[in-house]
């Protein structure tokens, strides 16, 4: 649970955390995760609700037209609007800019607060669009729900990692990637049945939104705050009956002990943002607050997502047929997500990661190639094609669903220790959230520009992305928060780097502190 320890008494009491599964601590999982039910039922929704023609003939004219032309040079550039790109994409520029106030929300008033606040905003969000009349009230509507986003993303992966014990952190983090997962499907399978309903059914699809916001505002009122939260806000006796609780022992000695000297080490430091600039907090910000928040949207996963109804209807499909594969395209999404927390803290995050990225790569090419040689000449693709071509994508989602989907989560939320922890999570967020957004923007202009090189364009990427995994992201499964400062001063590549920061006087004021039998803090 602590953070922020350079060797000391913090890696032996490591050994001494003791505690089981409870009840308690399985409800603040199951609530505390519904956070990602929020993201994944807009990331599934909105890709179905554009390919509509209700909602396209009341705000998206000039697209349905195109659409209806069936013209030559459509197959690719049908949906190729700045305008409808910008109701997808406004959603995640203003979780971008929000997840800032967010942070502030979550350091000062604890992560519970944060997340409740978030499904407030996003309520709000799927109201106003669901009785939008205009364009400006859809992108009104998209800018809550985006805000309620940015407090859900900042402070859900962190709750779940405080909360849970370092042996199964990893699976217990996924479970907000699995209720993403969930989102998605739940919001295919809801887009599938309200396209048959003329001329509303798009309300009911943005509307129902607000449904999973009311289950996160609820579930948060009896939810309780981390003990990492309750200590760095001097809440000591509160955080102990918490720990206690959800540990199921009175034996809390070891993690209370390091949860506190933890606490005085954030305190310590007044500008958290700024204190990740420093040398021994190079490899967190390098890794977790840049490298791969930015490349998890750089897969090219999310823009299948956004627009797999699009992409299967450019492919010839019909629309019911096109929201039908959605559904099947986002069920392998959650086939992902469970295998991954089946196996992630065992296998290892490495592992998942460079096995999805060869698989995803694969799946790439094999679609650039069939788009090449059959689509694009004013014809309806081969049916036999049709069929390779979403067993592909299902390939590519699968992958992505055990590797960069939850690991793209996890693996930030368990590296920053405590005192830059909300702060990184904050630049997390928001780069996870620009790139979204500029990915989203770009997509469909991409595809029409680029065709099929688009999707060359993603393999090429994947390809960096798995080399900067090998080369610089160290095992961290099962390892407590606590002690994964030891891991950059082992790494090849990092010890050179923290070395700079924590060598010699992080080394020479240990060497002081436990001489008076101290542990030693950043």
């Amino acid at each position: 649970m602590a953070g922020g320890f350079v060797g000391g008494e913090a890696g032996k009491r490591a050994e001494l955390y003791e505690g089981r599964i409870t009840s308690y601590f399985i409800l603040a999982c199951v609530v505390g995760s519904l956070g990602g039910s929020l993201f994944g039922y807009d990331l599934g929704v909105s890709g179905g609700v554009t390919s509509m023609d209700d909602f396209l003939k009341e705000f998206f004219p000039s697209v349905y037209r195109r659409k209806q032309a069936h013209l030559h040079e459509t197959d690719y550039c049908k949906y190729d609007n700045q305008l409808l790109t910008l109701f997808t994409s406004a959603l995640y520029f203003a979780a971008l800019v929000s997840t800032f106030g967010a942070s502030l929300v979550t350091r000062k008033h604890g992560r519970r607060i944060s997340i409740m606040c978030g499904s407030v905003s996003f309520f709000l969000g799927g109201a106003i669009n669901a009785g939008a009349v205009n364009i400006f009230m859809l992108i009104v509507g998209r800018i809550l729900l985006g805000i309620g986003i940015g407090f859900g993303n900042q402070a859900v992966p962190l709750y779940l990692s405080e909360i849970a014990p370092p042996k199964i952190r990893g699976a217990v983090n996924q479970l907000f990637q699995l209720t993403t997962c969930l989102g998605i499907l739940v919001a295919d399978i809801i887009n599938y049945f309200t396209e048959k309903l003329h001329p509303w059914g798009w309300r009911l699809s943005l509307g129902l939104a607000m449904v999973p916001a009311t289950l996160m505002f609820v579930g948060g009122l009896f939810l309780p705050e981390t003990p990492n939260s309750l200590v760095e806000q001097g809440k000591l006796e509160q955080a102990r009956m918490i720990l206690e609780r959800v540990r199921g022992t009175k034996k809390v000695d070891a993690e209370f002990e390091d949860l506190k000297e933890a606490s005085e080490a954030a305190r310590a430091v007044k500008h958290p943002f700024r204190n990740l600039l420093k040398p021994r907090n190079r490899p967190q910000l390098i890794i977790g607050a840049l490298g791969i928040p930015a490349f998890q949207q750089l897969s090219g996963m999310n823009s299948i997502l956004f627009y797999a109804p699009v992409i299967f209807q450019s492919l010839g499909m019909g629309s019911g047929a096109s929201l039908y594969s959605s559904i099947i395209t986002s069920s392998m999404l959650v086939i992902g997500a469970l295998v991954s927390m089946a196996v992630v803290d065992r296998l290892g995050r490495r592992f998942l990661f460079i096995e999805a990225g060869m698989q995803m790569i694969t799946s790439m090419v094999v679609v650039a190639i069939i788009l090449a040689l059959k689509f694009g000449h004013g014809v309806t693709l081969p049916k036999g094609l049709a069929v390779i071509l979403v067993i592909a994508i299902c390939t590519f989602v699968v992958a992505y669903g055990w590797s960069w989907g939850p690991l793209g989560w996890l693996v930030p939320s368990e590296i920053f220790p405590l005192e830059t922890r909300s702060a990184g999570q904050s630049i997390v967020v928001c780069v996870n959230m620009f790139f979204t957004a500029a990915i989203a923007q770009c997509f469909l202009a991409m595809l029409c520009h680029m065709r099929y090189g688009v999707f060359i364009l993603f393999a090429g990427l994947i390809i960096i992305m798995s080399l900067f995994i090998i080369f610089l992201l160290p095992e961290t499964k099962q390892i407590p928060i606590e002690e994964m400062s030891q891991l950059w001063e082992k790494h090849w590549y990092w010890k050179r780097i923290v070395g700079k920061d924590s060598g010699g006087k992080a080394q020479s004021q240990q060497q002081e502190h436990m001489k008076d039998g101290g542990a030693t803090t950043l």
